[in-house]
Order: structure tokens, then sequence, then C-alpha cells
């Protein structure tokens, strides 16, 4: 006998499926999650000073992340009118609805590393 799936039900696995391949696409590489998680703590930062904040990132790359992040409306780059001109980074409101899950990517990590590197007593 043949399976029947509702067609409500297929298009709404599909609807899930991409909202998921978009999200992963939006936040996939090594460092976005870590650099939206360093402006939702620490707040506006200056360029160099999210460089030294986000460890290992070079330069072009955090450029070229924030660029993704602030096209995709989840960081402000305000160009400061100072001398020499000084551009700042915050999280906008937009990007702090993944506060959540930021949250839970860190206490998923934290006791992942538990399960791998802690002895059982």
């Amino acid at each position: 006998m043949k399976k029947e799936v509702s067609y409500e039900k297929d298009k709404a696995c599909r609807q899930a499926l991409l909202a998921i391949k978009d999200t992963m696409e939006l936040l996939s590489g090594k460092w976005k999650i870590q650099i939206i998680g360093t402006l939702m703590e620490k707040g506006k930062l200056r360029f160099m000073d999210l460089l030294r904040e986000v460890d290992g990132i070079a330069a072009k790359m955090l450029s070229k992340e924030l660029q993704d992040l602030e096209m995709n409306e989840l960081v402000k780059r305000t160009v400061c009118n100072t001398k020499p001109i000084t551009v700042e980074y915050e999280i906008t409101d937009y990007g702090r609805t993944l506060e959540t899950i930021i949250i839970e990517i860190t206490n998923w990590g934290i006791e992942h590393r538990k399960k791998l590197f802690e002895k059982p007593e």
C-alpha cells in the first residue's frame, strides 16, 4: 500500500528545511557567531577592538564578515567624525533576536567540552 503524504505536511517540511538552509548559510563559517556574540557581550566596538576580541581572525576576514552581517541587518556600522576616522560596530535590534540561539550554542559547547575533556569520577 502506498503511503500518502499530505500536501500541507510536505509544504511545511520544505519551508522548514529552507529556513534551516537560509539560517545556516547566513551564520555559517568559523567567525560570524563569534563576532555576533562578542558584540552582544561587549556592546559597541571599534574595528581594531573587535579584531583583538575575536581571537585568531584576520583583519581582512573580519572586514568581510562584518560587511555580510551589515548587509543582513544584524550589525550596524557607524563612521565616526574623528581624526583619524574611526568605525564602530554594534549589534542591531534584529541581530539581538539571535541571542537565545547564541546562548544555546554556548551552553551546548560548554557541556560538549565537559563530556569530551573531563574525566569521569
